[in-house]
């Protein structure tokens, strides 16, 4: 074998790193060749996807542009709509109150009238009471009387009653005492 100076090794060497050099910039041109590649079809791509959505965004710009003013237009209105309810709210509720204090009032009207009108029949009933009943319980008290003395003037007239001596009882008499 030869002997190997370090001339040799050398060169060696740089040959290898040469050739590393040289497969490193290949591979850096491959690299740049694919992004350029890529770059393109992502413009296009990207192109593509504006001349869809343009013209959806421009078509949106019309139509709010064209909607806005109507837009405007219904929220005063439904402002003003609601200020007007809100004012007839308050003046049903005025009413209501003021129906409710009305029936109120004639509620209690209408109690007090009846409240008399009890009193009064409660009154006359107690007049009438005391006008018949009192003349009808002294006629019934003198009905009685008539009646015990008529009874008695036919019993005594129609048997004598024997006398009987003290702690002695008719026949009769004795079932009724124990």
């Amino acid at each position: 074998m030869q002997n190997i100076d370090s001339q040799t090794i050398q060169l060696a060497i740089l040959a290898v790193v040469a050739l590393a050099v040289l497969l490193q910039a290949i591979m850096m041109v491959g690299i740049l060749v694919t992004l350029r590649k890529a770059t393109r079809s992502m413009k296009e791509e990207i192109e593509d996807l504006r001349s869809s959505i343009m013209p959806i965004i421009s078509n949106t710009r019309e139509l709010f542009v064209r909607v806005a003013p109507r837009i405007e237009e219904t929220a005063i209105d439904l402002a003003a709509m609601a200020q007007g309810l809100r004012k007839q709210t308050e003046d049903v509720q005025a009413s209501a109150t003021e129906v409710l204090e009305r029936l109120h009032r004639q509620t209690a009207r209408v109690d007090s009238m009846i409240t008399r009108v009890f009193d009064a029949v409660d009154r006359a009933t107690g007049f009438v009471t005391d006008a018949v009943a009192k003349p009808m319980r002294q006629l019934s008290g003198i009905l009685a009387s008539a009646k015990a003395v008529v009874e008695s003037l036919r019993s005594a007239a129609a048997e004598p009653q024997p006398t009987r001596a003290p702690g002695q009882h008719p026949q009769d008499e004795k079932d009724m005492f124990f």
